[in-house]
């Protein structure tokens, strides 16, 4: 398989995707765009969420997906494209706000965590509308509704 997914779960008491689901949203924000890759996917408390979140962004709340790509040394031998930290308090909160199924959220959240492990990104309006039409069409592909229509 061209593309391996680590699950981590660092939490206990909550409703998450199998891994067949976890592998699925990889592998359609991955197809056509890479040939071969790993990524690690922790599934994490709210205080490791915040942790993270402060230490890396520096906001001292929880959020729901962290992206971390790795840059690999040159002369290493590796497909490893970073690391997903997805708080799933966080995402069951959301999806429930927003009147999203668990499932469409969660799959919402690999996806877009995924797509910035490859380069994309949304800090400006120009590459925010580029990923969030691609994040839309990769979950049409999975008959999962548009997250951005509010509900």
């Amino acid at each position: 398989m061209p593309f391996e997914v680590d699950i981590q779960i660092a939490v206990e008491d909550q409703a998450l995707p199998d891994e067949a689901a976890f592998q699925r949203w990889v592998d359609a924000a991955l197809s056509g765009r890479l040939e071969q890759a790993e990524v690690c996917i922790r599934i994490v408390s709210l205080e490791e969420s915040r942790e993270l979140n402060h230490t890396w962004r520096g906001q001292d709340k929880p959020t729901n997906v962290l992206s971390f790509p790795f840059e690999t040394p040159p002369g290493i031998d590796t497909h490893l494209i970073g690391d997903l930290a997805i708080c799933a308090e966080v995402v069951a909160t959301e999806a429930q706000e927003q009147q999203k199924s668990p499932e469409a959220h969660w799959a919402h959240m690999v996806i877009h965590g995924v797509l910035h492990l490859i380069g994309f990104d949304h800090i400006n309006d120009d590459e925010a509308e580029t990923m969030e039409a691609l994040e839309v069409s990769l979950l049409a592909q999975l008959d999962i509704p548009n997250p951005y229509l509010s509900a």
